[in-house]
């Protein structure tokens, strides 16, 4: 059998290593059969052998076609499983040999129709060169990666996230405008307004009439509403409708008022007697 070292003759003679004829060839798939041919001159596989024929670099005179075929013959009752493919590949391979050897033992006719032997070796050629393209495109396939083995595909599709970001720019006015926006927003809409207690001048005067009496002496008018005026609020309000009174009793003549100097305390006192204020109060 053919191995690394295997020789075969020349044309001329000469022992040629088969691995420098075999250079090439695309390496066999791991695992295929292969049909080994041993005749004489040629030890080695049929597919080397036509790649041999095809460089010139083998003398197909000198192999035995009936070896050839009867090896071939064995080859396929051995491997019954072998794929019709493949073994297609053999008998056609060894077809053509045996084709091309009998076109170079007869001597050729003049009025010979058919293919001389130098086109049967370029027509042989195209082919072995068509197949090793297949040879070559099949490998190239089975050595590329597979979905599901090599490499796989991502899962469930994502969902596109969307990153925002906000940017702002304002003055420091339009910031404080913002700000007493907001405020006011927060600010309580409804206001409502307490009833204030306030003294009219009716009762002013008659609270002065009981007050004052038939005194004749000066007496401050704050004396006479620490009793009524409890609140600041109430107060403020006693003192600006007992003060409204007083003058119009000044005006009627029945009180008299004075004051020291601005902003000091306001006396008054009865000018014209208790009897007179008592009828001024019940009228």
């Amino acid at each position: 059998m053919a191995g690394s070292e295997t020789n075969t003759n020349g044309k001329d003679g000469t022992n040629v290593p088969m691995d420098a004829l075999w250079q090439g060839e695309a390496d066999r798939a791991e695992g295929e059969p292969s049909l080994l041919i041993d005749v004489q001159g040629f030890e080695g596989p049929l597919d080397l052998l036509l790649h041999l024929a095809r460089n010139q670099r083998v003398d197909l005179s000198r192999i035995s076609v009936l070896a050839l075929a009867e090896q071939y013959l064995g080859f396929v009752e051995q491997a019954q499983a072998l794929s019709l493919e493949l073994a297609a590949d053999y008998l056609v391979m060894a077809a053509w040999l045996a084709y091309l050897k009998s076109k170079l033992l007869i001597p050729k006719q003049q009025d010979e129709d058919g293919a001389t032997g130098e086109e049967l070796i370029a027509s042989l050629q195209f082919r072995l060169k068509r197949l090793e393209a297949m040879r070559d495109a099949a490998a190239k396939l089975v050595n590329r990666n597979r979905l599901g083995r090599d490499v796989f595909a991502r899962g469930m599709p994502e969902l596109v996230v969307i990153d925002r970001s906000s940017q702002f720019s304002a003055t420091l006015y339009e910031l404080l405008t913002a700000y007493a926006s907001q405020r006011q927003r927060q600010a309580v809409s409804h206001v409502q307004i307490e009833k204030r207690a306030v003294w009219s001048l009716k009762e002013a005067r008659v609270a002065l009439v009981r007050l004052m009496g038939s005194s004749g002496d000066w007496v401050a008018l704050d004396r006479f509403l620490i009793n009524y005026a409890l609140t600041p609020q109430e107060r403020a309000s006693a003192l600006a409708s007992s003060f409204a009174a007083s003058l119009e009793l000044v005006r009627e003549g029945k009180l008299e008022v004075r004051q020291n100097a601005p902003f000091e305390p306001i006396y008054m006192r009865v000018a014209g007697g208790l009897s007179e204020l008592d009828e001024d109060e019940n009228v």
